[in-house]
């Protein structure tokens, strides 16, 4: 799928991310129902981009799904190794991922960072490795409500990916998603122009760090209770480009509802 559609702007990406979430009897019969769900409504036309990010158990069988029954959704991992190959156990190599015909991988996402411990500088080394494999990294960023309130807006995602962007040529395509990690889960989602604020500002951070052509290309996603009835909203904003839905990605009806997005009234 081109990060570009046809009207020259930049395609609109709904990621689901399933976390430790279905086994791989349940990620057949969830992507087969969304697929039919979508197709019914007839909605696979090009125009939005969805990507699934099932546990690593799932990918070889949601591939080769996807592939046999020519189902157009994005293939993605939920982390990926700094090292290629070697005795790290546990550790699963982005040459690994790009053998199973993974798209995307996700990236310094706030669980990752808080239960792992993983700083800027792991993530950043992840970022590296995902591109050195061919693999789109969906690099995360955000903060806390400490971090709100000591920091402001957007200090700390800005801060992140100007760390995570260090080794990124201009060339490359990435992918950006901000996550207030206040917001997830929560149930509480920021609003639309919180969203829009901190997206324009790691938008920004981009032309800064690479050049305003990547700027100008590259998808900045909004995670954060994410679901049908406030997908909209996120969407009117001129730099939200997409959603990265977490607990709604593991709803058919929620999920679907959220990639059609564009049927909801005013949009």
């Amino acid at each position: 799928m081109a990060t570009v559609n046809t009207s020259g702007g930049r395609t609109p990406l709904i990621a689901g991310n399933w976390k430790m979430n279905l086994d791989h009897l349940q990620a057949v019969a969830f992507v087969q129902k969304l697929h039919w769900t979508l197709k019914d409504a007839k909605h696979e036309d090009g125009s939005v981009e969805v990507a699934i990010f099932p546990p690593f158990t799932d990918l070889r069988t949601v591939q080769t799904l996807l592939d046999a029954d020519k189902i157009p959704f994005g293939l993605g991992a939920q982390d990926v190794s700094t090292k290629d190959s070697g005795a790290y156990t546990g550790e699963i190599s982005g040459a690994f991922l790009s053998k199973l015909d993974c798209r995307y991988v996700i990236i310094g996402h706030s669980e990752r960072r808080e239960y792992h411990a993983e700083s800027d500088d792991v993530v950043a080394a992840k970022v590296k490795a995902a591109l050195a494999h061919g693999l789109v990294p969906v690099i995360c960023v955000g903060e806390t409500a400490d971090d709100l309130e000591k920091h402001g807006a957007s200090a700390v995602p800005v801060a992140q990916l100007k760390a995570a962007l260090q080794h990124v040529p201009a060339s490359a395509d990435v992918v950006v998603a901000y996550e207030p990690v206040w917001a997830i889960g929560s149930g509480q989602a920021a609003t639309a122009e919180q969203a829009q604020e901190v997206c324009a500002t790691l938008r920004q951070a981009i032309a800064t760090e690479l050049d305003d052509e990547a700027a100008a290309r590259t998808r900045v996603l909004y995670g954060g209770s994410v679901k049908a009835a406030n997908i909209a909203g996120f969407m009117r904003q001129p730099d939200v480009d997409g959603a990265l839905v977490g607990g709604a990605s593991l709803l058919v009806d929620e999920f679907s509802s959220i990639i059609r997005y564009q049927k909801h009234v005013g949009v």
